[in-house]
């Protein structure tokens, strides 16, 4: 049986974790929030750059050059506003697993440790009982187990997924601003 001192233990051991992966969401929303101020902070400032580009423009020829020469740039920062704000997911994401994943260890042990003593104070002939049971616990650790495994890897397949996506789309705007600009020529 649990004592009080026991619950009140695990109650605090819990409140902790919960502030702590508050914490960690907050940090998260901190980041995004700082991103998204440095990339209003620089839009700003392109967008009074490029309004006097397009001001001092002489002809057609020189605005559509300018047109071309904006729009690269333009795909690759989309590009690596996104890298960012996936990598900001990715770490807090990670941060929130690897205390999921504690807990759960934690759990895991403590629940080991009550079957254990429920065998030990096993009466005699059930025997069977207890090792269906310990068999049973063996089955879903390991089946936790290889669920995690499976969710890193899928995770690892997702991040080099978007990688390609996100280099193919900058290569591809790459490209037609070549396009554009050789036919202008």
């Amino acid at each position: 049986m649990l004592t009080a001192e026991q619950i009140f233990a695990a109650h605090k051991a819990n409140i902790e974790t919960l502030f702590g992966l508050t914490n960690k969401a907050f940090e998260g929303v901190e980041k995004l929030v700082e991103l998204n101020l440095q990339v209003a902070k620089a839009t700003l400032a392109e967008a009074a750059e490029n309004t006097q580009a397009a001001l001092s423009v002489k002809d057609a020829q020189e605005l559509l050059a300018l047109q071309t020469s904006l729009l690269q740039p333009s795909a690759e920062k989309a590009a690596a506003y996104s890298r960012h704000l996936y990598d900001i997911a990715t770490a807090t994401n990670a941060e929130v697993a690897k205390v999921a994943e504690a807990q759960f260890a934690d759990v895991q042990t403590k629940f080991n440790a009550v079957v254990d003593t429920a065998a030990k104070n096993a009466p005699a002939g059930t025997e069977n009982a207890v090792a269906l049971v310990k068999s049973a616990v063996a089955a879903a650790n390991n089946a936790i187990e290889n669920i995690q495994k499976a969710a890193k890897q899928a995770t690892e397949v997702a991040e080099a997924n978007f990688e390609a996506v996100t280099n193919t789309a900058v290569k591809a705007s790459q490209g037609s601003s070549r396009a554009k600009r050789s036919a202008s020529a």
